[in-house]
């Protein structure tokens, strides 16, 4: 068997990965969507159209993983096609950790319609906060399929913004419960959709990480901003 078919061979592996990756993407984004939907509507039938997707998406990061072990295994791949396994394995794992948070946020929904915890809390804000981190899933998405590493500094850099909007609710919550008890336990709730919020901004953080480590072979995690720059050039 020549060389060059059995580079076909490879790339037709690493493509066929990739496609597996959007796909399991998609199906996390759209969780994501209904999770928002659920939570802006209170909406028990979205709610739990998003927790019966979480076995799907399980299944899809094994199936992908047995794929990139395969790989690796059969192709011994060196340098940059090993960093793109490698980086995909990262990126596989955040988006099933990005929906055991959106699974949390169904849950939390049910748990709140449930309850008949008042709503006069300030939940507008939550909902922004999900579509910034609906927003930054997908732009991360994108910028994987496409391996932007100027898109990828880009939501590290608007993770921020999550987090600052995460910090201004939580000092929010903390005056209501303190001027009125009897806003703990709905309060309770809508800090840990916040935090679960939070998480999915992280997670799409750490999959432009990813991109910047295929790209350019540096591994930017846990690296101030500046350094993170001065790698992206």
């Amino acid at each position: 068997m020549s060389d060059k078919h059995i580079s076909s061979q490879f790339d037709a592996e690493l493509n066929t990965i990739s496609t597996q990756v959007m796909e399991m993407g998609g199906l996390v984004e759209s969780q994501l969507h209904q999770a928002v939907y659920a939570l802006t509507h209170m909406s028990d039938e979205s709610a739990d159209q998003v927790i019966a997707a979480e076995a799907r998406v399980n299944q899809m990061e094994m199936d992908i993983d047995y794929g990139i072990t395969s790989t690796i295994g059969r192709r011994q791949p060196t340098a940059r096609d090993l960093r793109f396994l490698m980086a995909i394995g990262r990126t596989t794992a955040n988006l099933e950790r990005a929906g055991d948070e959106i699974t949390k946020i169904a849950r939390r929904v049910k748990s709140i319609i449930e309850s008949g915890s008042p709503r006069s809390l300030p939940s507008s804000e939550l909902r922004i906060a999900a579509d910034m981190a609906a927003t930054l899933l997908r732009k991360s998405l994108d910028a994987f399929a496409r391996l932007d590493i100027n898109v990828a500094l880009d939501i590290i850099k608007e993770d921020n913004a999550i987090d600052n909007e995460y910090n201004g609710f939580l000092r929010k919550l903390i005056t209501y419960m303190m001027e009125d008890p009897r806003t703990i336990s709905p309060s309770l709730d809508l800090l840990f959709l916040a935090k679960s919020i939070e998480r999915i901004g992280d997670h799409a953080k750490n999959i432009a990480e990813s991109i910047i480590y295929i790209v350019k072979g540096e591994d930017v995690r846990h690296t101030p901003m500046s350094h993170v720059e001065s790698v992206v050039g």
